[in-house]
């Protein structure tokens, strides 16, 4: 028999990790043998817990919130936001990234209130953090979705799309025509989740790994394995 927290959080005695190989500053690799921050958080908390540990790999971060909230998974890796945590019970975040748009590189937007406007459309990928972030609070410019937010932006001739700053900075330097808006619109917060439904002994378990590993150098160790230097480990809860 396991311990009460090993057996709420992974019932079946395998830690089912959700893993979101869509947001490359935190995952990488296939979905075969992922790599990253994320992975190898999972690792450790499977560790903890004496259990095997499993990856379920999306390509989305809609598809990994669906697998935790399906019951598919045990484990996600998500933005902090409103939206999710009627369903997901959040740690304090682990690591801190940048929301920034790119734009064409002629259009006059110099800053991210530039870019709220009634006649702005602007890409991003559905289901994400700054998805769910811009709309909720945009007050003028249109939300326009897809499947990844810079393809929307090309294909439909937008005014802007939204993004995190390492792929979009990347994206940017692969595309002359277009540049990043050098100030973030979000500073996107990315957490341990569970399901609503587990015991606050569970989450309070995860809540102390997590603090646990940004004060022992883990997670800036593995954000410097994976080379993700434009992610900031979070400071510590209060």
């Amino acid at each position: 028999m396991g311990t009460p927290i090993t057996e709420d959080l992974a019932p079946t005695g395998v830690l089912r990790a959700s893993i979101n190989l869509g947001n490359a500053v935190l995952a990488q690799g296939t979905p075969d043998a992922p790599t990253g921050v994320t992975v190898d958080i999972a690792r450790e908390v499977a560790a903890r817990l004496a259990v095997p540990v499993a990856f379920v790999c999306f390509d989305a971060a809609r598809k990994s919130f669906a697998a935790l909230t399906s019951g598919a998974a045990d484990l996600c890796f998500l933005a902090i936001d409103p939206a999710r945590a009627t369903e997901v019970a959040f740690t304090a975040p682990y690591v801190v990234i940048e929301g920034v748009y790119v734009v064409p590189r002629g259009s006059a937007f110099t800053t991210p209130a530039d870019v709220d406007r009634p006649d702005v459309r602007i890409g991003v990928k559905q289901g994400s953090a700054y998805d769910l972030f811009l709309s909720r609070t945009l007050e003028h410019a249109t939300v326009v979705r897809g499947d990844e937010g810079v393809t929307t932006f090309e294909t439909q001739g937008l005014e802007a799309a939204a993004g995190i700053r390492r792929p979009m900075t990347s994206y940017a330097a692969a595309h002359p025509e277009v540049r990043v808006i050098p100030d973030r619109f979000m500073q996107i917060e990315q957490a341990v989740g569970t399901a609503k439904d587990r015991r606050s002994g569970t989450v309070a378990f995860l809540h102390d790994v997590v603090e646990d590993l940004k004060a022992s150098g883990f997670i800036a160790d593995a954000l410097r394995r994976a080379n993700q230097p434009d992610a900031t480990v979070a400071p510590p809860a209060r």
